[in-house]
């Protein structure tokens, strides 16, 4: 550290002005670009979705076939997580970032070219191969730049990008949908094909604009990179000296895979209602247009709750009760939207499970990131993203198939409704002691 640094540490106050000051740079430097990447990520995830109802006529696909080729993603997705984002901690996220946005754009517009359910199967198992280790490798390279206190509402706002991926990509996959016969392709074709191009050009701008580690960060001054390398590389050791996992005992740890279950309780209503949540909204009688504003509005609460849920965890301190009332909220809402036929009360149940979503999203993504470091939390980070994913493979497929079995989506919801309670229950269970990451970053910040 240079003489005017070392002037600047010694006045009172200077520690606290000196963080402040690191953060909001990394803050703004990082969290607005890595939002846009996951929008684009998810928006090309979840677009399927919009495009069923006029996918699934012109292609002659049953519910449970749609909702199988939708879910299909994640059980690739599933296989390739781990060695993904170990493969990120070898070769540096930047790179490896950027490799997963270009194949997973081309990937995503090859799905405007399938033609039958054999070959959509085929394209969206390459998507999930391609797309494999994106998430998991977002949230381990947060944890390389962002101390232990600020996760929850720097995980809050970069997964705000689902829900604002929804509520932005619904109205505007309506109004492309509404391209039908353009060139001779199909409203849904046309929409597959403009929404892959920002992770085609966005892959060459993450070589570019993305920094590995702090150490690394020219934007930064030296005393920035100084302050806030020796704060990550403390917490780590304070992290490790408790319980240091290689990537293998990473994964095969009882809280990572009991997490990944839990997960999976967030993902299997998440992902069943959203590919098909369209759907049930144009049963209303609506046009493709309103349908997507419609289906925008539980997504618009979900952001809403997701920003304050994550603030008020962190602020308090408290992670288990944060995540199991959000629960509580899925459970409420989708058990009440399965009963109700009222348009405005179903999509009013539906906002309150739309809540629940979200706002358990970046509660529970500082529970593994509270005993994981290195290699481990490489590997562990992407062990519960794998196994909470097989949710985004079972949650479709089987509201799909409950739809064509019983001609309603009462048992489908209610379905949904009871898995995010098993989630709530393994929470409950597991008992996380938020004093392990408060006593982290005291000591780290010591």
């Amino acid at each position: 550290m240079d003489e005017l640094a070392v002037r600047r540490a010694a006045r009172p106050g200077a520690a606290a002005e000196l963080e402040a000051r690191t953060m909001r740079k990394v803050t703004l430097r990082l969290v607005p670009f890595l939002m846009l990447c996951y929008f684009i990520a998810y928006l090309d995830r979840v677009n399927i979705g919009f495009a069923g109802a006029t996918m699934r006529a012109d292609l002659d696909l049953s519910a449970t076939a749609f909702g199988g080729a939708a879910g299909i993603f994640f059980l690739a997705y599933f296989f390739f997580e781990v060695p993904s984002n170990l493969a990120l901690n070898t070769f540096g996220a930047r790179r490896w970032i950027a490799r997963i946005m270009l194949s997973w754009g081309i990937i995503s517009g090859a799905q405007a070219f399938v033609v039958g359910e054999w070959s959509f199967n085929f394209v969206r198992a390459l998507l999930g191969v391609a797309e494999a280790g994106f998430f998991p490798g977002i949230i381990f390279y947060l944890t390389l730049w962002f101390p232990t206190a600020y996760r929850a509402r720097i995980v809050g706002w970069f997964m705000f990008a689902i829900p604002i991926s929804t509520v932005i990509g619904a109205p505007l996959s309506g109004l492309i949908l509404g391209m039908e016969g353009i060139a001779g392709l199909h409203g849904w074709q046309w929409m597959f094909l403009i929404e892959a191009l920002p992770a085609v050009l966005m892959s060459g701008v993450v070589l570019y604009y993305l920094t590995d580690r702090p150490r690394e960060a020219r934007w930064l001054a030296a005393d920035e990179r100084e302050w806030l390398q020796q704060r990550l590389d403390r917490e780590r050791a304070q992290r490790e000296s408790i319980l240091d996992l290689s990537w293998l005992k990473a994964m095969l740890d009882y809280r990572v895979i009991a997490l990944g279950l839990v997960y999976m309780g967030c993902n299997i209503p998440q992902y069943g209602l959203s590919f098909f949540l369209p759907q049930i909204v144009k049963a209303f009688g609506v046009s493709d247009i309103s349908a997507g504003f419609i289906t925008a509005v539980p997504y618009l609460v979900g952001a809403i709750g997701m920003i304050l849920w994550g603030a008020h965890s962190d602020k308090t301190g408290e992670r288990t009760w944060h995540a199991v009332i959000a629960f509580g909220f899925m459970i409420v809402g989708l058990g009440g939207a399965a009963f109700v036929a009222d348009p405005t009360l179903k999509m009013l149940l539906l906002c309150v499970a739309g809540f629940g979503f979200f706002a358990v999203l970046p509660v529970f993504w500082t529970l593994p990131t509270a005993f994981l470091s290195g290699a481990g939390a490489a590997a562990g980070i992407a062990a519960v993203n794998s196994i909470g994913n097989l949710g985004g493979y079972f949650g479709p497929q089987a509201f799909g198939l409950l739809r064509d079995q019983t001609g309603s989506d009462v048992v489908g919801l209610m379905f949904l409704a009871g898995s995010a309670a098993i989630g709530m229950l393994i929470v409950i269970v597991l008992a996380y002691n938020s004093a392990i990451s408060r006593n982290l970053a005291t000591r780290a910040a010591a």
